[in-house]
């Protein structure tokens, strides 16, 4: 994204953006920066957001798409960051309180359903809202802490029907960090009563709601503190660090073993015990698969499972479910025997909603693959994606970082799946690591092509992979 810094002529000392940078997607590729990989710090952020009649119905869903852009880039949850949403116009309506959603996908559905108010702009009124009530103890806010943010963000496009002077202050004296986003015709002046100092990073302008989802990429760099570890060389690993949020675990290259201290490797010497994987599966659940194909998909993840040699040492199995929102449906370590696995993926229920292969393959790197959920440090990570369309979301990112990582990246695709994403998605060499096939009614040729070993050999260093796809599919 290109963001201008110069002044806005009519308000100095305020960014302004213009209308000819292109505009983003829900999920958009800013959100997720190349080399600024970081977290937020436990804030209570609070929305106040404009309805008045001067904002027509499309441009308020674009505010919407904004807000969601902003809530996607922070680390949402009760002991993590809280968000609530005031909308206000002649009057004051509470969306939700700071209590209300302590997962950031209930967080946008509940901002999906937000509906403009249409009638005056009380600003002053919001304002006080937000810090008498919103910000409360009743309403989930925190006892302040130097740990614990509190933030305003108010978006409007007019002129005041009263004042926020005398409010805005209280709140800057009381400690809450305060952003105005003003659009189109707003009053300036409000702005700038409104922001925290200094006032050119908490006063923004943009000239439409057209281009109001340009300013995501600046929020989640306000709210960003907390570098990964990984990335700033903050860490012990001898070869490998393999990030988590606020943490990191290490692990080695090919050929090496990691030794019992976390942290160091030594080449493989013979005499251990045999390699172990960590496998997750990634399944399209959405609409356009229909409930009898999914049933043939439940039967090729089974197929596959009878290969491996499951057990506490060699082989565990994960399985996420994703369609317009992510399901894990059991964790790396839960079932301990082939039965349990085939059991459960039978047992799996159809999601039967849309396709959001960026946001599972994301869910892939900061979920299935910790520690926390039975990853096991210096087994092999190898992920299989099932997908039968193309991707409602950006995915570049995320296949490229699981990749970076060392997991080893299958793609399976059906029907209108889309080959150039099977490709970013798979592992090198691509052309062996991806499979497509017209109807799933042949997805069982795949899973016979798909012959995974596990490698048992007491000398690990034998196994020239832990994984091995003897062939490919030949269409």
């Amino acid at each position: 994204m290109t963001r201008t810094t110069e002044a806005h002529p009519d308000l100095p000392g305020v960014r302004g953006y213009s209308s000819n940078i292109f505009s983003f997607s829900l999920l958009s590729p800013a959100l997720h920066l190349p080399g600024h990989l970081c977290r937020t710090r436990p804030t209570d952020l609070v929305f106040v957001v404009d309805s008045s009649r001067s904002v027509r119905p499309v441009e308020f869903e674009k505010v919407k798409v904004f807000l969601s852009q902003v809530i996607e880039s922070l680390d949402v949850g009760p002991n993590a960051t809280r968000v609530g949403l005031i909308n206000y116009a002649s009057t004051v309506k509470p969306e939700f309180p700071l209590r209300a959603h302590g997962s950031k996908a209930s967080l946008l559905q509940a901002v999906r359903r937000i509906q403009p108010l249409s009638t005056g702009t009380m600003t002053g009124l919001a304002l006080q809202y937000a810090i008498t009530k919103a910000l409360s103890d009743a309403e989930g806010g925190r006892t302040k802490s130097p740990d614990i943010s509190k933030v305003v963000i108010v978006v409007t496009d007019g002129r005041p029907q009263d004042s926020v002077r005398d409010v805005s202050a209280r709140a800057r004296a009381s400690g809450i960090e305060l952003f105005a986003i003003g659009v189109g015709r707003v009053d300036k002046a409000t702005l700038r009563q409104i922001a925290s100092e200094p006032q050119d990073e908490h006063v923004d302008y943009v000239e439409s709601y057209n281009v109001i989802e340009k300013l995501s990429k600046k929020f989640q760099e306000a709210f960003c503190v907390v570098s990964d570890l990984c990335a700033t060389g903050d860490h012990d690993c001898e070869q490998v660090c393999v990030s988590s949020p606020g943490s990191y675990t290490c692990a080695c290259h090919e050929g090496f073993t990691l030794n019992s201290d976390g942290k160091t490797c030594n080449v493989c010497s013979g005499g251990g015990s045999g390699s172990a994987t960590d496998l997750v599966f990634l399944i399209d659940g959405s609409k356009s698969v229909r409930p009898e194909n999914f049933e043939l998909v439940k039967r090729f993840i089974n197929q596959i499972v009878d290969t491996l040699d499951v057990s506490d040492r060699l082989a565990q199995v994960g399985l996420v479910q994703y369609s317009s929102s992510i399901r894990q449906e059991f964790p790396l370590g839960r079932f301990h025997t082939k039965k349990d696995i085939k059991a459960a993926v039978r047992n799996m229920s159809y999601m039967e909603k849309g396709t959001m292969t960026g946001a599972a393959l994301k869910y892939l790197i900061d979920n299935s693959f910790t520690v926390s959920s039975g990853a096991r440090p210096g087994a092999q990570k190898v992920g299989i994606v099932f997908t039968d369309g193309r991707s409602q979301d950006y995915i570049n990112d995320a296949a490229r970082k699981a990749k970076d990582l060392g997991f080893k990246m299958f793609a399976v695709g059906v029907g209108n799946a889309v080959e150039e994403e099977l490709r970013e998605i798979a592992s090198e060499p691509v052309a062996d690591h991806y499979f497509y096939t017209a109807d799933f009614k042949t997805i069982n040729q795949i899973g016979k092509k798909l012959q995974k070993k596990i490698c048992v050999e007491e000398d690990p260093c034998a196994c020239e992979s832990i994984v091995r796809f003897e062939a490919k599919l030949i269409l």
